[in-house]
């Protein structure tokens, strides 16, 4: 392929299909990018763009499209990474990967090796911590040997993928699969250097105790739904089932009539958390439990959506049922009603946890 500009152009579609994710391997990516510019499959594997162009032009398509949000949320992200470094000492963490080398783009995850030779003792850490985390062991074929690798998918205020390798290969020489020379890792210790370097007047260790005082409420809300599929209710009431399955079939109603409206949505979709709580009183243990973690008329809704029943059944007081629908929020507040009675159906399809949750915080995140 001697034509530079078509090897560049190669290049160019080949990080855009890596930047929207719709490939994750280089070598794929080029294939397609290829393929889709006519260009035949009788190549040398010199004459495609190298890992390292394509990676070049990922950064220069990211900073287009994110402009100086992406330099921001870098700085973020190795600040966090080097709060769970910190946590995870006794285990010799390295950063590597794009948060270490800058080359970081919207959704990218925060890389770590770690070195035990027990998948247990490092999860016992995330454990103490209350860290969310999934499992992960993928079987590589190369060079006719099986390995497998075991990855420790952690979901925090970034998404982590730590990587587990016996105690004795902490000072083993990885290649980059993108260059094929030593890969860039740092110690907690050369991250501490490198934030310090870039910018000298930032305390780090009041950086990371900002983050440790951060609580992300979606973690709240995911620790409040998760025991509610343990909530069998009155089959009379609820055929549906357990109570996790009816607020997510309420939050997937409500998703449909009011996909703009955050604090509406998270009504719905929490509205019965305190029946893990206090089955006596839902509504009141899940006010304590929200406090301070929803808005007012999210907590308001969340508050009177038994009252809104009554209404709807006539059998609220005279004085009750004045001051809902004088309310701001009395029509809201009547569709959560109705939602939550519509959410009672078996066999629905309804969003996960996970799922309904990233809804809302993209919507959260769209608006400010």
């Amino acid at each position: 392929m001697a034509d530079p500009r078509l090897r560049r152009q190669i290049a160019r579609r080949a990080a855009q299909l890596m930047y929207h994710r719709e490939e994750s391997e280089y070598f794929t990516a080029k294939r397609k990018a290829a393929r889709e510019l006519g260009v035949d499959y009788k190549y040398r594997p010199r004459d495609l763009p190298s890992n390292a162009e394509i990676r070049d032009e990922v950064q220069m398509f990211a900073s287009l499209v994110e402009g100086d949000t992406r330099h921001e949320n870098l700085l973020d992200m190795r600040i966090d990474a080097l709060r769970l470094m910190r946590k995870l000492h006794p285990f010799h963490p390295h950063l590597i990967g794009s948060v270490l080398t800058g080359h970081v783009r919207e959704g990218s995850d925060i890389d770590i090796h770690v070195f035990s030779d027990t998948t247990a003792a490092v999860t016992g850490v995330l454990d103490e911590e209350g860290l969310p985390y999934d499992v992960q062991r993928k079987r590589i074929y190369k060079h006719h040997e099986e390995r497998i690798f075991t990855h420790i998918h952690v979901k925090d205020r970034f998404e982590y993928e730590l990587t587990l390798y016996a105690a004795d290969k902490v000072n083993y020489p990885f290649r980059s699969s993108i260059t094929a020379k030593p890969i860039e890792r740092a110690t907690t210790a050369q991250l501490e250097a490198l934030l310090c370097e870039l910018d000298p007047s930032l305390d780090l260790d009041a950086a990371v105790e900002r983050l440790e005082d951060h609580v992300d409420p979606f973690d709240l809300y995911r620790l409040l739904l998760l025991p509610l599929e343990n909530v069998k209710q009155n089959p009379a009431y609820h055929p549906e089932g357990d109570a996790l399955y009816h607020s997510l079939q309420v939050f997937d109603l409500a998703r449909q009539a009011r996909p703009y409206d955050e604090e509406f949505l998270l009504a719905a979709l929490l509205h019965d958390v305190g029946k893990a709580i206090d089955p006596s009183d839902h509504v009141a243990a899940a006010m304590a439990a929200l406090e301070g973690a929803v808005t007012d008329r999210t907590m308001f809704l969340i508050a009177h959506h038994m009252d809104a029943h009554a209404l709807r059944d006539g059998t609220l007081g005279a004085r009750a049922r004045r001051r809902l629908t004088e309310s701001d929020d009395a029509e809201d507040l009547m569709l959560l009603s109705e939602l939550d009675r519509g959410g009672r159906e078996r066999g629905v399809v309804v969003p996960d946890v996970e799922e309904a949750l990233a809804f809302v915080r993209e919507l959260a995140e769209s608006s400010g």
